[in-house]
């Protein structure tokens, strides 16, 4: 493979705005030759409802990588079986999507491919599928679909991978309390909030935090990384009133590491960790579960932020908003989040 990165994209859920984007992405030019893994005539469709120019060339890996140029788009051709119509879910569509990441997956980990990006899916429909047909899909190993993020764990063998968002700042022009990136690793992901006390273990907590403290390393070229922990309960427990988490798991946890030489903080409560003070001098943060640290990082940088899947045997990224059913086909939907993927996708690759 050329010093130039082949870069996989999945537009994801084919009524969405998925194939809306990766038609406004192959408007204009990139450093990286970005291979569209989608069905030719449903991108062919959307970018004539679009009214957008579109050339389409079947993807070839035994020519050498080029960086894409305005107005075409390199596809490697997965069969959409049913009829879309942009904005209507069809639950019949998302064994294509399964399809689509598979196919990624054998590209990327054949090294035919740099990275992966990922485009918006729909959980729910996903697993509508599944339960309609059982034992017909070689795609999970059950009948259930959490997110991009395990299936890619269980699809490459990954014992545990990190799900991680990142944000830069806004331009100046945009107010912001947030002035250097902010990266936000998750111990627990997509988990009913009743199950995620049961899942804050020793070997979870460590395992995230040393797959971070590598990728940071590695990947983003902190040599020396400064990662704040969130405690699990309000005001980090009250030293155990409120749970005792952060003293019989989370606190011994993080003394076994710092012994290590990380640079990590002691568990602090979420609600005054995400602020000026502690992020001014933070490298990334590590939340216990999703909705304790995504949320804050989305209303800083929503639109840019970045998904990142760390401990694969491969890049992935991906857009941190989802399928937005009444956006597409309107022309209205912004690849902006797509974009950010994409460089990100590229940066990390250059990291290698």
């Amino acid at each position: 493979m050329s010093n130039i990165p082949r870069i996989a994209v999945t537009p994801g859920e084919p009524a969405g705005i998925g194939p809306d984007i990766a038609i406004q992405i192959a408007q204009q030019a990139h450093l990286a030759e970005l291979v569209v893994i989608a069905d030719p005539e449903l991108l062919e469709a959307r970018a004539k409802q679009l009214n957008l120019p579109i050339a389409i060339k079947i993807f070839d890996p035994s020519q050498p990588a080029q960086p894409s140029t305005a107005g075409k788009l390199i596809v490697d051709p997965v069969s959409l079986p049913t009829h879309i119509e942009p904005g209507k879910a069809n639950p019949q569509a998302s064994g294509y999507v399964l399809n689509t990441l598979d196919r990624a997956i054998h590209l990327c980990r054949e090294k035919q491919l740099s990275a992966l990006v990922t485009g918006p899916i729909n959980k729910h429909l996903i697993n509508q599928y599944l339960q309609q047909c059982p034992g017909e899909s070689a795609h999970t190993d059950d009948t259930f679909f959490s997110g991009h993020t395990e299936y890619l764990a269980q699809q490459t063998h990954t014992p545990k991978v990190v799900m991680m968002l990142a944000a830069n700042p806004p331009s100046k022009q945009i107010k912001s309390l947030l002035t250097r990136p902010l990266r936000v690793a998750l111990v627990t992901t997509h988990l009913p909030l009743k199950a995620v006390a049961n899942a804050i273990n020793y070997d979870n907590v460590k395992q995230t935090i040393t797959i971070l403290q590598h990728d940071l390393i590695h990947h983003f070229g902190i040599s020396s990384p400064n990662i704040l922990v969130c405690g699990l309960n309000p005001h980090a427990g009250e030293n155990g009133d409120l749970g005792d988490e952060e003293l019989t798991i989370i606190e011994p946890c993080l003394a076994e590491l710092r012994a290590k030489g990380m640079r990590l903080s002691q568990a602090l409560p979420a609600d005054t960790l995400f602020t000026e003070k502690y992020l001014s001098g933070a490298d990334a943060v590590v939340a216990m579960y999703h909705d304790q640290g995504l949320p804050v990082l989305k209303s800083h940088g929503f639109g840019r932020a970045v998904n990142i899947t760390l401990g694969l045997p491969f890049i992935r990224t991906s857009v941190d908003h989802g399928t937005a059913f009444d956006l597409a086909g309107t022309g209205q939907a912004s690849c902006g989040s797509l974009l950010a993927a994409i460089d990100m996708a590229i940066d990390l690759c250059q990291s290698l």
